[in-house]
């Protein structure tokens, strides 16, 4: 005797060895024995064999109806010898029996399993409402195999085009778009990025990590709502001096400038800063703008400002205009000896944008030493850069950063490239020069003085603050060891940041015995340091991710040539003549500050990855520390640390702004 029964889930047959009433020794076809429970039985049967009954009920099976099977039991619960009977019209054979048994556990939708070998036919509602819901996942299956088979071709399914953002950088896994973009990337090998940009989702690899940063940080777009026009700051006295500003050449969001007026003793130092908080205060439509920004985000041919242009060209301090600013006053004696300070809210007379690639070639170390042209300002230059090199041995930590190199990139967006549109131009410039070193103490002596003026008057701010080597933002007075000083308060960019915009409002509010536009222990306060913090480090995280994007397109430009390079650490190097940081496996073991040739094999621009080969060493190593900024090293070669001990806050490659300490 031969029985059918249930294991795990699966119909199985046996032969039957022994029979002890609650329980059966049971050999299967394939010579398995099996102890089994009586209850488990389904069937027993004798014809035909063990091995030949599920082969032939499934064949009997696929000629049933399901639709028919289910219109023909009745509505109570049934088993299916029971089902098979009356559906065949006579004693079922085991096949039959069989084929009854699999067609219904094989249609759950239709038939509802209530126990071994029993079951229920599904009410009519629920059986529609599962057809259409099975309808539904046929009709989606069909439309992520078309979406696929279209990407696969290399064309951007019309139901993905406005999704591409969202598909690229945060996918919902839910959706369908998703599903087919998944399926054709694992048929095709590729990434979701690759493949978006061989189906012209996107048109060069620069907006894909472009996009990113705005899909992440300006999801409504970079545009500006409307907004109230600023107020007129009223009637401010004119300031008795010629000022001057210097920055580079792309500067528009000209934060300060500088005035030297000869008085009996000496000589009074203007430091004069844009003042944008006269115009407009807290809870305006613009600190709604500032607020939710932070900053200006800066990179390789474009930025992003924090206030609108139009805002920024009234309140830039422009040549030729008479400017709203907030003025800081040294009173210096001939021996450079600071005798007094000063500070008032007044207009100034802007004179002279002065730019560095106007004046470094007249005015730097050789020319300091050697003597050099005349040329406007030399007079005055002179004296800020004396008074300059006193401020820094006064506070006794003389610039860290004045070895090294920045590098400004400049794209010509109207030359097509075969990687898009855009030109790339790098160049360097000696960070520590005279004009770096002149605005950096001016400003520091700002930043440190307006922040301690504060502090006395019981106005809360925002502070820098560096102890043991770790900088923080506070809103307490607290001492910069970096910069040797008791307090820094960023003050010196209003026009480009939020925190000096928040601290000019606290000081005009000092100046004109008015109630601060942040009281003491005010939460709005703490929560837009953390705000900033946050976001300008994002910030700067996508400017040095932008520029090294823009360093591998200058190597493609290039075509790939061999490049020198000073070695940072094990395989870690730096190219020479572009900021590049990257590992070179094949490299032996050297010493840092070794020169050595590599051949540029390939780079990548999705991943932003460059691949080279050493040639050969140039040089052994020089013996001179080299000196690496973690914040230089993309993600996957940053290690950590406690990170860089900050001097005076200078500018990035591509901020076309301010000076080295604004």
């Amino acid at each position: 005797m031969n029985l059918l029964f249930e294991e795990d889930g699966a119909f199985k047959t046996g032969t039957i060895l022994t029979d002890n009433d609650a329980s059966l020794q049971v050999e299967t076809p394939h010579g398995k024995r099996l102890k089994l429970k009586s209850k488990d039985v389904l069937m027993r049967f004798a014809q035909p064999s063990a091995g030949d009954l599920l082969d032939q009920a499934e064949t009997e099976a696929e000629g049933f109806d399901t639709e028919f099977l289910w219109e023909a039991c009745g509505d109570e619960e049934f088993a299916f010898t029971e089902f098979a009977r009356e559906y065949f019209g006579h004693v079922p054979t085991p096949v039959e029996s069989a084929a009854i048994l699999l067609r219904l556990h094989a249609s759950p939708i239709y038939f509802h399993r209530k126990g071994r070998g029993r079951f229920r036919k599904a009410p009519a509602e629920i059986l529609q409402a599962a057809l259409a819901g099975l309808e539904k996942k046929r009709l989606q299956a069909a439309a992520i195999e078309r979406m696929r088979d279209e990407l696969l071709a290399g064309h951007l399914p019309e139901e993905l085009k406005p999704l591409v953002r969202q598909l690229l950088y945060k996918p919902d896994r839910n959706r369908l778009e998703t599903k087919a973009l998944e399926a054709a990337c694992a048929e095709s090998g590729q990434s979701p990025a690759r493949l978006m940009l061989a189906c012209g989702a996107l048109a060069t690899s620069h907006d894909l990590h472009f996009d990113r940063f705005l899909f992440e940080h300006f999801p409504d777009g970079t545009d500006f709502p409307p907004v109230d026009e600023p107020v007129e700051p009223g009637e401010l006295p004119l300031a008795t001096v010629r000022a001057f500003s210097i920055d580079d050449a792309a500067t528009t969001e000209i934060d300060d400038a500088f005035s030297v007026t000869p008085t009996p003793a000496g000589w009074r130092i203007g430091i004069h800063i844009a003042a944008p908080g006269l115009g407009f205060g807290r809870t305006s439509g613009l600190d709604g703008i500032a607020r939710q920004r932070l900053s200006t985000v800066y990179m390789p041919g474009n930025k992003i400002t924090m206030l609108p242009e139009g805002i920024v060209g009234r309140f830039t301090l422009g040549e030729g205009r008479d400017c709203p600013a907030l003025s800081l006053y040294l009173d210096v004696s001939r021996d450079l000896i600071i005798s007094g300070k000063h500070s008032c809210i007044e207009r100034v007379p802007v004179v002279a944008n002065l730019r560095h690639h106007d004046i470094e070639p007249v005015f730097n170390e050789t020319t300091l030493t050697n003597g050099g042209p005349d040329f406007p300002w030399k007079v005055e230059l002179t004296l800020l850069w004396e008074l300059a090199t006193v401020l820094e041995a006064g506070r006794g930590k003389p610039a860290a950063n004045q070895n090294l190199v920045d590098y400004n990139f400049g794209v010509d967006w109207s030359e097509i490239t075969p990687d898009g549109p855009g030109r790339i131009e790098i160049g360097r410039r000696a960070r520590g020069s005279p004009l770096d070193k002149l605005v950096a103490e001016l400003m520091i002596a700002a930043n440190s003085t307006w922040g301690k003026a504060l502090a006395d008057a019981g106005i809360p701010a925002l502070y820098r603050a560096q102890t043991g080597g770790k900088v923080r933002m506070t809103t307490a007075a607290a001492p910069h060891e970096g910069l040797g000083v008791d307090c820094y308060a960023w003050s010196s960019s209003p026009l480009r940041r939020y925190v000096d915009l928040v601290n000019q409002w606290q000081l005009i509010a000092w100046l004109q015995g008015t109630e601060p536009a942040f009281p003491p222990k005010s939460p709005e306060l703490i929560a837009a340091m953390r705000d900033f913090e946050l976001t300008y480090a994002a910030y700067a995280d996508f400017q040095r991710g932008m520029e090294r994007y823009w360093c591998l397109r200058w190597l493609r430009q290039a075509g790939h040539p061999n490049m020198n390079a000073r070695v940072l650490r094990e395989s870690l190097v730096r190219l020479e003549d572009i900021p590049l940081i990257f590992k070179v496996p094949s490299m032996p073991t050297l010493p840092p500050g070794t020169r050595v040739r590599l051949g540029i094999d390939s780079t990548d621009l999705i991943d932003v990855e460059v691949r080279a080969t050493y040639l050969e060493t140039l040089a052994a190593s020089s013996g001179e520390p080299i000196e690496l900024d973690e914040e230089e090293l993309p993600p996957a070669l940053a290690v950590a640390s406690e990170g860089p001990v900050e001097t005076v806050p200078a500018p990035v490659a591509t901020d076309p702004s301010p000076n080295p300490a604004a």
